[in-house]
């Protein structure tokens, strides 16, 4: 069993939605931010994250996640970088999407899923 690092479905900005940073969203979340997925994850976690570190996250996790890229582009641009005042709340929403992309969430098991005991014949 693989783990999607998909985040449940999410109560943000205007509505719910699922976030999620597949190969290519980290490929660009690195690139923009330059540095890698850890390191961006380390800078949100201990609040020495840069403001692209933030909304580069939001964006790519809801492109990742399936809301068009325009959307998603609208999306942060009202709700993140036209709104300063809640980009602590959002720096942590941004800290949970990527760490469920690339930790996975805590409820999802790692590894593969172990089958059930097989009852004895006679």
């Amino acid at each position: 069993m693989s783990r999607s690092g998909k985040t449940p479905p999410l109560e943000w900005a205007d509505g719910t939605y699922e976030f999620a940073l597949g190969w290519g969203e980290l490929s660009a979340l690195q690139e923009t931010c330059d540095a890698g997925p850890f390191v961006i994850l380390a800078r949100l976690a201990s609040s020495q994250w840069r403001i692209e570190d933030v909304s580069t996250t939001i964006r790519l996790g809801l492109v990742g996640g399936g809301v068009a890229p325009q959307k998603a582009l609208s999306l942060v641009k009202t709700y993140v970088e036209s709104r300063p005042q809640d980009l602590v709340l959002n720096a942590s929403f941004a800290r949970g999407i990527l760490e469920t992309s690339i930790v996975g969430a805590p409820d999802e098991q790692p590894g593969e899923a172990r089958a059930a005991p097989e009852m004895a014949s006679d």
